[in-house]
């Protein structure tokens, strides 16, 4: 290694694992020049990074974009091989820093087939388990791991209070204080932090303070490999709350409200070490939040007391001229000057780099900025233990996918499961069904894929169609689920005459939408895709009839669709594990969910939420049913 000590040099003290966090900070950030200071603030994506970048330019962080896996058909030992093999290029550079490796595992390591695809947020929200949620980061964070990558771009603690919003799904719930309660998802993917640790400070189990020592000597203790990663709680602030649900819009509220809505569960994630924390798209009354120095800087590391480091999203700064990155470096200045400490930048890094240090040579960006940012940094890496186990676990390989976290994924489907309908009368429930019914008829788009059931951000950014990943469709799992005897068809659209002459004795129709994610998901036509209320209501006219409806968010279900149904059942985005599903339909667990967000009667309603005015949902936000509940509606 070019930063190996030579024989009798004194041992630097930031490679000191015995050494306060810090001292080390200290001793590492007065060895780097401003170039190598720059280095740290850059991330760029897997397909730019070259030995130069790692080696020479001393780049901070690599990232892979969503659907940029480091090969087709990345199997887990292909993707810890080339973090691995990046790690060793940044352990080459002067003072062999080495890089944190980020990736979007939002729902489980979910760019990596095999891995547990678990409920997206929404569903989760449904859950009302905040626990769950904590051991479902702590399945995310081995998965990750075991991947050799050290940083999840997760939770997203967005306030969704728009459900023609593309990242609806990503949010737990309209309501900022039940979103606030699955911030416990950090401490599972980061661990549980000590009564006594320091607030605002970056966590990560297996390195705790020695509350005996003051905060600025505090000694951290050396441990072994890493089984959790570096949260990023996002998207800060009030990217749920944009003008009609555009994504990367702009939030129009007091400040009271952006802090009593959506700023709601920041302290709390806070008060859990979350090591980072990912600036919005979006902007607040006009001002881009990435350019926000009183928002980043004044309320965020000021008064909540954040120590750990802000990052840009996915060439974030570049939004901050029109046309996009055009005056890159003044770009640069605005982020920087607001508190941004590290850019994703993804690609032009070298652009990136060569403005940076012009921008602090010229003054216009003061070197103490450039310095704090950098420690930031540094402070994140030295807690994470990267300097000590910089590579992957190969031992971890084996939970990718594993039965025990499968088994919790099936746990999660049925808690997030919302009953909606059950029956067409009060004294006559419809569900759980009969596993014994001689011939059952299942229906839709939904019912046979896998990619629809997890939706967008799996193997792709915006999700596929098809058996992309490892698992169980809804399908299977009722065939599985049902006696030897019975019969089960499936017909993605059943013809009439398949219909009037099967007697079926009930049929099951899954419809839903198509993957998407971000802005690809922005609607303003929240209608059932593939001519879904056409095909539930040629079924449920002739066979009784349970509707499960796959999507990121409420979709409109028509009153004389309503009416025909006997059962519907509102499944999210559920994810790997159809099992969960089949579990609650024919009655092996009840239902436990209640919507996290107020089922709108149409599209005209939106935006629509507890509380508002004029509020007159189809179903509102806590609403849910059991199994032994029938409704007439």
């Amino acid at each position: 290694m070019a930063a190996a000590e030579g024989q009798g040099e004194e041992r630097p003290l930031y490679k000191d694992p015995s050494a306060p966090v810090e001292a080390r900070v200290r001793d590492l950030l007065g060895r780097m020049t401003l170039r190598e200071k720059a280095g740290q603030m850059a991330q760029i994506e897997l397909s730019v990074a070259t030995r130069s970048a790692l080696a020479e330019l001393g780049v901070g962080s690599l990232l892979n974009g969503g659907g940029r896996p480091p090969c087709d058909g990345a199997s887990p030992s292909d993707w810890a091989g080339v973090v691995d093999g990046m790690q060793r290029l940044a352990l080459s550079s002067r003072l062999a820093v080495p890089i944190i490796y980020g990736i979007d595992a939002v729902h489980g390591n979910n760019n990596v087939i095999g891995a547990t695809i678990f409920p997206h947020n929404v569903g989760l929200g449904a859950s009302r388990d905040p626990e769950l949620v904590r051991k479902i980061g702590e399945a995310t964070a081995l998965e990750v791991r075991a991947t050799g990558m050290h940083w999840t771009f997760a939770p997203c603690v967005a306030v969704c209070r728009d459900s023609r919003w593309g990242r609806c799904y990503e949010s737990y719930s309209e309501d900022p204080d039940i979103v606030r309660s699955f911030t416990t998802i950090v401490a599972g993917l980061q661990g549980q932090p000590p009564a006594d640790h320091p607030h605002g400070y970056p966590f990560l189990h297996s390195v705790s303070p020695d509350s005996s020592l003051a905060f600025l000597d505090q000694a951290f203790i050396k441990a072994g490999p890493r089984e959790n990663v570096l949260a990023c709680a996002k998207h800060y602030v009030g990217d749920g709350g944009t003008h009609k649900g555009i994504n990367e819009g702009n939030t129009i509220c007091s400040l009271d409200d952006l802090e009593r809505i959506h700023m709601k569960p920041y302290p709390d994630c806070i008060s859990q070490g979350v090591a980072t924390i990912m600036a919005s798209f979006s902007q607040w009354n006009g001002e881009p939040l990435h350019a926000s120095h009183h928002l980043l800087t004044d309320v965020l590391k000021g008064k909540l007391g954040f120590q750990g480091f802000v990052v840009s999203d996915w060439e974030g700064i570049d939004h901050l001229c029109e046309p996009r990155g055009s005056d890159y470096r003044h770009c640069i200045a605005q982020a920087v000057n607001a508190g941004m400490d590290m850019v994703m930048i993804p690609f032009r890094f070298e652009k990136f780099l060569e403005d940076l240090v012009f921008l602090v040579e010229t003054g216009e960006i003061p070197l103490s900025r450039i310095d704090d940012a950098v420690e930031r940094i540094l402070r994140v890496k030295f807690v994470s233990g990267v300097f000590e186990h910089p590579f992957s676990d190969p031992a971890l390989l084996n939970v990718i996918g594993c039965k025990e976290h499968r088994l919790l994924a099936r746990e999660a489907v049925r808690k997030s499961l919302v009953l909606l309908k059950n029956g067409k009368n009060r004294k006559e429930p419809f569900l759980p069904l009969a596993k014994n019914a001689k011939r059952i008829l299942v229906a839709g788009t939904h019912a046979d894929n896998i990619g629809y059931q997890c939706g967008g951000w799996t193997i792709a950014w915006h999700g596929d169609s098809g058996k992309i990943t490892p698992g169980t469709s809804i399908l299977e799992a009722i065939q599985e689920s049902v006696e030897v005897e019975t019969e089960v068809v499936y017909e993605e659209c059943p013809i009439d005459a398949t219909i009037e002459a099967g007697k079926f004795s009930y049929a099951i129709v899954v419809v839903g939408e198509v993957p998407y994610a971000e802005s690809l998901g922005d609607r303003t036509d929240l209608s059932i895709p593939f001519n879904g209320s056409d095909l539930i209501t040629r079924v449920a006219s002739k066979v009784p009839t349970l509707v499960i409806v796959i999507s990121g968010r409420p979709l409109v279900i028509e009153p004389q669709v309503l009416e025909k149904v006997d059962a519907l059942v509102a499944a999210w985005l559920p994810g790997s594990e159809g099992m969960g599903v089949a579990d609650c339909l024919f009655g092996d667990h009840d239902f436990v969910g209640t919507l996290p967000v107020t089922w709108f009667r149409s599209d005209d309603q939106l935006p629509i939420n507890t509380g508002g005015a004029n509020y007159g949902p189809l179903f509102p936000s806590g609403y849910g049913l059991k199994c032994s509940e029938a409704t007439e509606i």
